[in-house]
């Protein structure tokens, strides 16, 4: 589904797949394991996903979680929202990609 947003690639860190919009990571698999992928919402962002589904979002650990970055687990999470999650990161990624240029 990452793939499908347009610009986006698939690259690899810290062992574990990655996507990328502007060469900037928005969204990641297999951390903090298999079951969960990562975005990087904003901290709004991240408190309406968890609203909405607190079975499936939760901030990612520490100083990352709290400015946003959020895992997703993916067993539970419906293919719109996790589409929705995705299309977000991907945005907020562009959008500070063109405020630090």
């Amino acid at each position: 589904m990452a793939l499908e947003i347009p610009t986006a690639v698939e690259r690899s860190h810290m062992n574990h797949p990655d996507f990328r919009v502007a060469g900037k990571i928005f969204a990641s698999l297999g951390a903090p394991d298999e079951s969960w992928g990562m975005v990087k919402l904003t901290p709004e962002q991240q408190r309406a996903f968890i609203e909405k589904a607190p079975e499936v979002f939760k901030p990612c650990s520490g100083g990352w979680g709290r400015q946003g970055a959020t895992n997703v687990y993916l067993a539970a999470v419906k293919a719109s929202m996790v589409g929705a999650a995705l299309d977000a990161a991907a945005k907020n990624v562009a959008l500070a990609k063109k405020r630090n240029r």
